[in-house]
C-alpha cells in the first residue's frame, strides 16, 4: 500500500490540511448530539428526566474517554506499519485491536452493575436523577463493544491517512441518533430509555457501516491475517504496552480535569458555572487543535515507519504552523469577543460577571496548551507513549502542590484565580516536558 509523499513543506501542509479538516468537522458534530438530547428530553414534563440523562451521559463520556487508547494506539502502530508498507501488519493490527475492543466491551457489560453504581455515586446526583441515570446507563452499556470497536476502526483508518471515514461514520452515528431520539421520545412517548436505545442502535449502525468500509479497504491490501498474531497472547505485547501507557496517561488527564471541576464546585455554584462556561471555550478550541494533532499522528507514524527523518521534520513543522495559527486566532478571539461569547452561553448576570473576571486565564490557555496537543499527536505517531505518561505525572506533581499553596496564600476572593493558575501551570509543565523529550529524541532517535 503506497501513501502520498510529503517530502516538501508545501506537500506536508496540503497533507496535514487534507487529513485535519474532516477530523475538525467530525469533532463539531459531537456537541450537536448533546444539544439535541437536551432539547428532546428538556421538553418532558419533569426536569428530573433531563438531570438523569445528563448524569448518565456524563458517566459514559468519562468511561469511554478512558478507553480512547484503542483509537490512539491503533493509529500510531498502523501508521508505522503502513510506512513500512507491511500490509500483513496493517491487517493484523486491526484484528488485534478489534479483539481487544470486544474483550473490554463485553467485560464492561459483565461488570456494568458495580461500575454504574460507583460512577453515579461519584457524580452525586439527586436520588430521582440517579434512578433515571441508572435506567439510562443499564441500556446504554449494551453498546460498549460497538463503541470500542468503532474506536479501533477509526484509528486504523486514520493510521492509513484516511480521515474522511471518521467524518462519514460520526455523521451517520449522530444522524441516526438524532432521528431515533425524536422518534422514540416525541413519537413513542418514551423517556430516558428512548434516549439510551437511540444511542445503542446508532452505535451498532456505525459499527455495521464501519465494518463494511473495513471490508472494502482490506480488498486493497496485500498480505493476510495470521492466526498466531491474533490468538497468541505474546503477540499482543506491543499493543498492550502502548495502550497501557495511554490508559494511564488518560486517567491522569481525567483526574486533572475532575480535580479542577471539583475545586471550583466547593467555591459555590456561581464559580462552578463560570468555570464550566470557560471550559466550553477550551473544548471549542480543542476541536481544531485535535484535528491537526490527529493528522500529525498519521503522518509522523508513517515517516517513523519509513525511517525518513527529513520528512518527519517537515511534517512536524507543518503541523506546528497550523496549530500555532489556530491557538493565536483563538486567543485573539477571546480578547476581542470573549465577553460576547460568554453572553451567548449564559444569561445569568452573576455568572457572566464571574466568567469575565477569569477570562484572562482563557486568553493564555490556547498559546500554552497548543504544544501539548501537538506533541501528543507526534508522540502517538512515534509510539513514544511512556514520555506522554511521564509528562502527566510531572505536570500533576506541579499542579497539585501549586493549587494547595494558592489556596493557602491567595487573598479572600482570589481562590479561583489560584485554581486557574494551577491548571494553566499543569498545561505549561506538560508542554515543557514533552518539548524536552521531543528535542532529546530529535537528537538521538528521530534523526
Amino acid at each position: 500500500m503506497t501513501l502520498p509523499s510529503q517530502a516538501t513543506p508545501a506537500a506536508a501542509r496540503r497533507r496535514i490540511w487534507t487529513l485535519a479538516w474532516p477530523l475538525i468537522l467530525s469533532n463539531i458534530t459531537v456537541p450537536l448530539l448533546g444539544l439535541v438530547d437536551t432539547a428532546v428530553v428538556g421538553h418532558l414534563p419533569d426536569p428530573r428526566y433531563l438531570a438523569g440523562v445528563t448524569l448518565g451521559a456524563t458517566l459514559f463520556s468519562f468511561l469511554y474517554w478512558g478507553f480512547g487508547f484503542l483509537r490512539m494506539g491503533t493509529t500510531g502502530l498502523t501508521a508505522q506499519a503502513a510506512g513500512r508498507e507491511n500490509d500483513s501488519e496493517v491487517r493484523n493490527l486491526l484484528g488485534q485491536s478489534l479483539l481487544l475492543a470486544a474483550g473490554i466491551g463485553f467485560g464492561l457489560i459483565l461488570l456494568s452493575g458495580p461500575l454504574i453504581a460507583l460512577g453515579l455515586r461519584l457524580l452525586d446526583g439527586s436520588d430521582a436523577a440517579t434512578a433515571l441515570a441508572t435506567e439510562y446507563a443499564r441500556i446504554r452499556i449494551l453498546s460498549a463493544p460497538a463503541v470500542l470497536a468503532n474506536y479501533a476502526i477509526l484509528g486504523w483508518f486514520l493510521g492509513q491517512q484516511n480521515s474522511r471515514v471518521t467524518l462519514a461514520i460520526l455523521v451517520l452515528t449522530n444522524s441516526v441518533n438524532i432521528v431515533l431520539d425524536v422518534l422514540f421520545v416525541i413519537g413513542f412517548g418514551m423517556t430516558v430509555d428512548g434516549v439510551a436505545w437511540a444511542t445503542v442502535i446508532a452505535d451498532y449502525t456505525a459499527l455495521a457501516f464501519g465494518s463494511w468500509l473495513v471490508g472494502r479497504q482490506l480488498k486493497l491490501l496485500q498480505g493476510r491475517f495470521l492466526r498466531e498474531r491474533l490468538l497468541r497472547l505474546l503477540a499482543y505485547r506491543q499493543l498492550f504496552q502502548v495502550n497501557g501507557n495511554l490508559f494511564i496517561r488518560t486517567l491522569g488527564l481525567l483526574f486533572a480535569m475532575a480535580f479542577f471541576t471539583s475545586r471550583g464546585a466547593v467555591q459555590g455554584d456561581t464559580v462552578l458555572a463560570a468555570n464550566a462556561v470557560l471550559m466550553q471555550f477550551i473544548m471549542l478550541v480543542s476541536y481544531a487543535m485535535d484535528g491537526f494533532a490527529h493528522a500529525a499522528e498519521a503522518i509522523v507514524g508513517r515517516t517513523v515507519g519509513r525511517r525518513r527523518w527529513d520528512e518527519f521534520g517537515i511534517a512536524v513543522r507543518a503541523a506546528a504552523e497550523f496549530s500555532l495559527i489556530t491557538a493565536a486566532a483563538a486567543s485573539l478571539a477571546f480578547i476581542l469577543g470573549g465577553h460576547a461569547l460568554i453572553a451567548l452561553l449564559t444569561g445569568l448576570p452573576e455568572v457572566r460577571e464571574a466568567a469575565g473576571t477569569y477570562l484572562p486565564w482563557m486568553v493564555a490557555m490556547p498559546l500554552i496548551a497548543v504544544w501539548s496537543y501537538l506533541l501528543d499527536g507526534i508522540f502517538i505517531g512515534a509510539t513514544a507513549i511512556r514520555e506522554m505518561r511521564n509528562s502527566i505525572f510531572i505536570a500533576l506533581a506541579a499542579y497539585l502542590p501549586l493549587w494547595w499553596l494558592g489556596q493557602w496564600l491567595a487573598p479572600s476572593g482570589y481562590e479561583n484565580h489560584a485554581l486557574w493558575l494551577a491548571f494553566l501551570t499543569f498545561a505549561m509543565v506538560r508542554s515543557a516536558v514533552l518539548l524536552g523529550y521531543y528535542w532529546h529524541h530529535r537528537r538521538t532517535h528521530w534523526c
